[in-house]
């Protein structure tokens, strides 16, 4: 039966409700392939031009060649009915028929968080993507994201350096990297974790495939995390699915009048969770952070005193050399000494000239 989930997820891709009446009439996709085109056509003929095309499909369509194609591509076809298939997906609504994989699936009985937000991000929430995707990859937490320009990308790096699993969900083929700019995490993804899709390969990242993707990052993850959206965001979409499927939702607060921060400000005043930290969501899913071996001594600040006053001026979003100074009494010479010493211990970076942000310690 695999093999026909195969033929018809690769040629009813995107065709959502004419896959669900085929299979509400004819149950089984190895039906379908083997109907007579004109009892196709009969019941649906608003279909007629979609349902032709499906027929001339399975006329050519080869199994062991297509088979043979996706083995060259690294790619595995997992259905709906596979006992891989992701048991998370199983319990959504409108749940995929099947999935089209490179690298691995997801851990069942491990926990899952998708961390979505802003395509243009700031550097505001670059910071937080990169923070909170890294804390809780570090303590054991599979990040799901969708691999899109801004905080996607940066929950998937920050995976990365917390050595921990990351999946992308992505709109296109699994072989097709977009953008092209996040080239160094899909190339990565399959060995530390994988890239899934709903969509063969070859097929470009279309826009009317994007909402249809959204569903599944949610349907992976047992938390959905919003860092930064607009007040008409995508991801206030991936919120909207999280919630259907009885997902908790969490958004990370941001400056008041950024436009930036209003969707989640918005999603907040709403009852979505307060996420002002990795621990927070770490804690609702009962974790306790900082007890794995790998972590021990993680956390310890080990700074001089005067690193330490500047240490306690900087945050996440760029502070300026001498609004610094003057926080801590210290001179702009001092300031800028101390600054250089927790560089080089990874506790301080500058993102532009003379702004400075603080940064979690490479250990």
């Amino acid at each position: 039966m695999e093999q026909y989930w195969h033929w018809f997820c690769s040629n009813l891709n995107g065709e959502f409700r004419l896959s669900r009446l085929l299979l509400q009439k004819y149950y089984t996709p190895q039906a379908v392939f083997e109907a007579d085109i004109k009892g196709l056509v009969r019941p649906y003929p608003q279909y007629e031009e979609k349902l032709t095309k499906l027929d001339r499909s399975r006329k050519g369509w080869e199994f062991e060649k297509e088979t043979e194609k996706m083995r060259r591509k690294k790619v595995r076809f997992i259905s709906c009915e596979h006992p891989e298939f992701p048991r998370r997906l199983k319990e959504i609504p409108d749940s995929p028929k099947g999935l089209f994989v490179r690298g691995n699936l997801p851990d069942d009985d491990s926990p899952s968080i998708a961390l979505v937000g802003a395509r243009k991000c700031s550097i505001y929430g670059r910071n937080v993507a990169l923070w909170f995707g890294k804390s809780l990859a570090e303590n054991g937490v599979q990040i799901i994201s969708g691999m899109a320009r801004g905080i996607d990308g940066y929950s998937h790096r920050g995976a990365l350096q917390g050595e921990g699993r990351t999946f992308a969900v992505l709109a296109g083929g699994v072989d097709v990297c977009y953008p092209i700019e996040n080239r160094d995490i899909f190339e990565k993804l399959e060995e530390r974790g994988g890239i899934l899709s709903e969509s063969p390969p070859g097929v470009k990242p279309l826009r009317h495939l994007f909402p249809l993707r959204n569903r599944i990052i949610s349907g992976l993850a047992d938390s959905v995390l919003i860092i930064e959206a607009k007040e008409k965001s995508g991801s206030l979409i991936t919120a909207d699915l999280a919630l259907e499927q009885g997902r908790d939702v969490y958004a990370v607060p941001g400056r008041l009048g950024d436009e930036l921060s209003v969707g989640c400000h918005n999603l907040i005043r709403q009852g979505a969770g307060l996420a002002a930290s990795p621990e927070i969501l770490l804690e609702d899913l009962h974790f306790l952070p900082g007890i794995t071996n790998k972590n021990k001594g993680k956390n310890k600040i080990a700074l001089e005193r005067s690193e330490n006053l500047v240490y306690s001026c900087l945050g996440l979003q760029a502070k300026e050399l001498g609004e610094i100074s003057c926080e801590t009494g210290l001179s702009s010479i001092e300031v800028l000494s101390i600054l250089a010493k927790m560089e080089l211990k990874g506790y301080a970076k500058e993102v532009c000239k003379n702004y400075y942000i603080v940064c979690a310690p490479h250990n």
